[in-house]
């Protein structure tokens, strides 16, 4: 294969990255708190001396859209959205990671929880502790928690110390290399933020890559049938 059928290939090997990115913020257009993803093209030039100039693109790095949600009312006393910035920090089995999704729960050991069983981690990263009997929990926009008015805890909000490192790990969950806390965000009790996704962006982009990917598979084709052609032409 020649030059301009690996440069081709890489590019198409970007745009199925870029698919499959759009298609899982479409899948997740309605789902609390997911944050969509792009994908981030890379370019490697071949050295001056090493031969012709040879340019490849890469599109092998995701990249997280922090844009701020929608924030719709819920009602429940232990819903929380963020409005600015920051995430909730969670205890997974991998160790800790952020999430914007803040729909949780008291588990059997009255740690508060995400649905998933996941510990939330308050601004000391320590697991957060509801009282069983507590008729009344209340969350200020510090992330300070009170049951029956008497404070218990404060949420932390936290972000990575490097946002390029920012990494989609499952469903809403991130990671990072590190953390740190975040400033300027408020904690809204009794609602969720919604997905940052535009579907209908989101179908138009789909359909803009398929294209641009059709044109590359087209010219394979044709580089296929050229080769082809040279060969039984000399074989004779």
């Amino acid at each position: 294969m020649d030059a301009s059928g690996y440069v081709t290939l890489s590019r198409q090997s970007g745009l199925l990255s870029q698919m499959d990115a759009i298609a899982n913020n479409i899948a997740n257009a309605s789902t609390t708190g997911f944050k969509r993803e792009g994908t981030l093209f890379s370019e490697y030039v071949a050295r001056a001396g090493d031969g012709p100039s040879l340019s490849i693109g890469f599109g092998n790095t995701r990249v997280v859209d922090l844009q701020q949600a929608g924030i719709s009312a819920t009602g429940g006393s232990l819903d929380f959205a963020i409005e600015g910035e920051g995430f909730f920090m969670v205890q997974t089995p991998q160790g800790n990671m952020l999430t914007r999704a803040g729909s949780f729960m008291p588990g059997a050991d009255g740690t508060l929880q995400t649905a998933d069983g996941f510990p939330v981690l308050d601004g000391s990263g320590t697991s957060i502790f509801i009282p069983p009997d507590a008729k009344t929990i209340g969350v200020a926009e510090d992330g300070t928690i009170s049951a029956d008015g008497t404070p218990l805890s404060k949420l932390g909000l936290w972000g990575p110390s490097d946002p390029l490192t920012l990494t989609h790990q499952q469903g809403t969950l991130f990671s990072a290399a590190s953390y740190q806390p975040a400033e300027g965000g408020k904690i809204i009790q009794g609602h969720l933020e919604d997905s940052n996704v535009d579907p209908v962006s989101e179908v138009a982009k789909m359909i803009s890559v398929q294209r641009a990917y059709e044109l590359g598979q087209s010219f394979l084709d044709r580089e296929d049938d050229r080769a082809r052609t040279v060969i039984q032409t000399l074989g004779r």
